[in-house]
């Protein structure tokens, strides 16, 4: 479910589900947490680069598991992975996201919630929740940070996906590279340089103003999915996906 690899004291964690898309399912979040969590008590670790095997970073929840679920399952899923994404924020240690191919739903908010983020210009950025007839049930409080609120509501509307180089403008993404992962792995060899005590007040410093009230809105948000999934629009996705919900 996911690789790893060292440069010095860089590690570098992809998700490796590629036939599902590098979907998040239950056991690839879990995997995920605790893997992060260990690596911010690892000595050996000043920094984490956080990517995705070919095809794409991330394709968000997995359809596949969520077919089998009812609402409140799918609502306890996608706050099982909030909690992971709020996580981040709050390491000791910097997390930088490396975008390729895509970015869509839960893989879009995955990786604006990283404490920088590499794309590459043709990187598919997309969140499809509002199309498919619910919110996002998580997220909205870091994409606000990254790009104030007017400009992440249009993009949590989805009515479009924009490229790397839109998200870079935004403020979602904050370098643009031929090569996300090479430009993320040398972010994190930078950050991984300075003193870790400075970097890892710095985080804590900043957490606060990014995630702001992020588990609270995130509970918000999560109820409003729940009410949006009863809706006619987010049936018919159901049953275009072979769901039950």
């Amino acid at each position: 479910m996911i690789k790893e690899d060292r440069r010095g004291t860089v590690c570098i964690i992809e998700i490796d589900r590629p036939r599902r898309r590098n979907a998040l399912d239950h056991a690839t979040v879990a995997a995920l947490r605790a893997r992060f969590a260990a690596l911010d008590s690892d000595p050996a670790v000043a920094a984490i680069v956080l990517g995705g095997t070919a095809p794409g970073f991330c394709a968000g929840s997995d359809l596949k598991e969520l077919a089998t679920l009812d609402r409140d399952g799918m609502a306890e899923h996608e706050a099982e992975t909030a909690a992971f994404a709020r996580a981040l924020t709050f390491l000791s240690k910097p997390v930088v996201a490396a975008v390729s191919g895509f970015a869509l739903g839960g893989g879009f908010i995955l990786a604006a919630s990283c404490d920088v983020v590499a794309t590459e210009p043709a990187a598919r950025w997309h969140l499809p929740e509002v199309t498919n007839g619910w919110i996002p049930p998580w997220g909205l409080t870091v994409l606000s940070a990254r790009c104030g609120p007017v400009a992440a509501r249009r993009l949590t509307w989805g009515a479009r996906p924009v490229d790397g180089g839109e998200a870079h403008r935004l403020g979602v993404a904050d370098i643009l590279a031929d090569s996300a992962l090479e430009a993320a792995v040398e972010e994190a060899q930078a950050l991984a340089q300075l003193p870790a005590e400075a970097v890892a007040s710095t985080k804590r410093f900043f957490a606060r103003q990014v995630m702001a009230q992020g588990e609270a809105e995130d509970m918000e948000a999560n109820r409003l999915f729940v009410e949006d999934c009863r809706s006619a629009a987010a049936t018919a996705t159901f049953q275009r996906f072979g769901m039950t919900a």
